[in-house]
């Protein structure tokens, strides 16, 4: 039988090896290097804050509306209030465009997440449940 050209492909990486460990004394197990690790010196950079985009006008007016006290911005009313803003936006959204189910699952993600809001503040505090449901125009 024949031999074919692999035999010839080894005998040249057997030459880039055996020229490798002459030039390097040291023994190299394969012709392709590793990446080498950065040191710990030039790999530790201090990254600074990330910039956090001021809210929009709109979203501000939501947030000094609904807000419990002032500078307050986490509270389940707020939180309601905005999730119901973004509501209304994707409601309007697949209405122009019924088949854009990626939004469509977004906005079932987005009323679960009121829909547990509420039941927890339903839990803590019944009197401001009821206020926000009041005042966000829901039907519960």
């Amino acid at each position: 039988m024949p031999k074919t050209a692999k035999p010839s492909v080894k005998k040249s990486v057997r030459q880039a090896q055996d020229k490798a460990i002459k030039s390097t004394d040291k023994p190299v197990k394969s012709v392709a290097k590793k990446a080498e690790k950065p040191t710990k010196k030039s790999s530790v950079k201090k990254v600074a804050d990330p910039v956090v985009p001021a809210p929009s006008e709109e979203k501000m007016q939501v947030i000094e509306e609904y807000q419990v006290k002032p500078g307050d911005t986490g509270s389940p009313e707020v939180q309601v209030a905005l999730l119901s803003k973004r509501i209304d936006t994707l409601i309007g959204h697949l209405k122009g465009n019924p088949s854009d189910n990626h939004s469509r699952r977004g906005l079932l993600g987005i009323v679960s997440k009121r829909r547990r809001l509420l039941n927890y503040l339903e839990k803590k505090d019944k009197k401001r449940y009821t206020e926000i449901v009041k005042k966000v125009g829901l039907s519960k």
